[in-house]
């Protein structure tokens, strides 16, 4: 189990040196792991070990926050993006992506080093009238994640059961169980179905992309659009904004500090440095791989749906598209030049609900971390779950019952500007800690990591203030519905 430290010292017999808290925390009481079930459950091997066996045990934490960067709302804003701007945001996915990785890596480092996740690092390092605040948006952000998680299930239940929308929302609340049947096979088998799940979407994107002919993009005028930053279409920042609240979540921040200490740990510093490293490859190859799942699906988006008022699917149906046609919902017709109409609609839904199923249990997962680290507060798991999927449910049932199902990918894109408005709350302590000596000592961030993490916290922070008026008028009218 790792120590909460902040400082190194070297034993007295020459060895390896050893972590030990810094001494104002000295007299504190010792706060309980996060996530107590799954903390330190994994074995490590030793160090003699090959490097592939070291990294399949540390492999899996950044995999299973990466469900969070494809779930339905990064689906919903890809989709947006790719259909209302063609490749004019694809340079925002790949922006984010790599601020993205800046930030696990730090939330990974926080976690390793200290022994305590973000949430028990602002309670414990932070004035303690921070502590209700920022819970309470914490909460914000996970309902409003859970939000896509809700409507991304219900219109997959839509696509392979023909259930109408309104009630398929509400059949998502017995999700539930399936929460507490994963929970009980433990963290590995969480990790390894998850895996299967990003991998299957990851692979369908891919031979699209790359294999089948009528589906291959013009890759120069994709890397134009790459190098080619800019805003300066009327919506594109309240969609940017949205990419950005999809993409770097900020209940993954405190999440992924917590499950890096589900292994095992050598708490000494070689073995923190170790840990360090291959959660660090774990970090680049997982979001990596999200990064190109949704650059495809926005590519997709653009080729299939961009500048388009109908297009002809595989079996010569053809299929209208206008202002208020919801994206989501036809999201389908990507993977119909490479599976056909039946089994693309079938692929695409499960893909959707595996996708909306997986994050609901990083969010559940996230949800006990916060509300564990910031109020020391413990309940059952599928209490909270139940709790923060009526929160999400509420919303979603009013909307769909007064218009109708047209404002699904509204609704989505909403939902992840609201995650994006929370971010600089969880960026800030974070960039703080990490930086510190004295909660950090020989493993604070270093000049790349120091620079990289407070631009990228500056940006965000700017493009919500500059696109805040756009974001409330856009939420008003989804909302009312004019």
């Amino acid at each position: 189990m790792p120590m909460p430290m902040s400082s190194e010292l070297r034993d007295s017999h020459g060895g390896d040196a050893i972590l030990t808290p810094h001494p104002s925390d000295a007299g504190a009481p010792a706060a309980q792991p996060s996530l107590e079930g799954l903390h330190g459950s994994v074995p490590v091997p030793p160090p003699s070990a090959g490097f592939w066996r070291q990294w399949r045990a540390f492999v899996g934490p950044a995999f299973l926050i990466s469900v969070g960067y494809m779930d339905p709302g990064n689906w919903g804003t890809d989709l947006q993006a790719g259909a209302s701007f063609k490749y004019g945001l694809l340079w925002v996915v790949a922006l984010s992506s790599a601020m993205a990785v800046v930030m696990q890596i730090l939330s990974a480092r926080l976690g390793l080093v200290t022994g305590k996740d973000l949430a028990q690092a602002c309670r414990d390092y932070l004035p303690a009238w921070t502590r209700l605040p920022n819970w309470l948006a914490c909460e914000l952000a996970i309902a409003a994640c859970d939000l896509a998680e809700v409507l991304g299930s219900a219109v997959a239940l839509n696509l392979l059961f023909g259930i109408p929308l309104f009630w398929a929302v509400i059949v998502t609340a017995f999700d539930v169980l399936l929460l507490l049947a994963l929970q009980g096979l433990g963290m590995r088998f969480i990790e390894a179905l998850i895996l299967v799940l990003v991998s299957t979407v990851a692979g369908c994107y891919f031979a699209e992309v790359f294999i089948l002919p009528q589906t291959h993009p013009d890759f120069r005028e994709v890397s134009r659009a790459l190098m080619s930053p800019g805003l300066g279409e009327t919506g594109m920042v309240v969609v940017a904004i949205g990419i950005i609240g999809a993409t770097v979540m900020p209940h993954n921040l405190y999440l992924h500090s917590a499950l890096v200490q589900s292994r095992r740990l050598d708490p000494s510093t070689a073995g923190v440095r170790r840990a360090i490293r291959f959660n660090v490859i774990d970090t680049v190859v997982a979001l990596s791989i999200a990064f190109f799942v949704n650059a495809a699906i926005l590519v997709l988006a653009a080729m299939v749906f961009f500048g388009r008022t109908e297009a002809v699917r595989s079996d010569g149906q053809v299929v209208a598209f206008g202002e208020d046609t919801d994206w989501i919902r036809e999201a389908y017709m990507t993977l119909d030049p490479l599976l056909g109409v039946t089994a693309a609609s079938t692929m695409f839904a499960v893909a959707l609900l595996a996708s909306g199923q997986s994050s609901t249990v990083t969010g559940t997962l996230a949800g006990q971390v916060v509300m564990e680290g910031f109020l020391r507060w413990r309940v059952r798991p599928w209490v909270r779950r139940l709790l923060t999927r009526l929160v999400a449910i509420i919303p979603a049932v009013v909307l769909i019952g007064l218009r109708g199902d047209g404002s699904v990918t509204d609704l989505l894109v909403l939902s992840q500007v609201v995650l994006a408005m929370q971010l600089p709350l969880a960026m800030f302590p974070l960039l703080y800690f990490t930086s510190s000596a004295k909660r950090m000592g020989g493993f604070r961030s270093g000049a790349f990591l120091l620079i990289a993490g407070w631009t990228s916290c500056l940006l965000i922070t700017a493009l919500d203030v500059y696109g805040l008026p756009e974001s409330l008028e856009r939420g008003w009218t989804v909302i009312v519905g004019q």
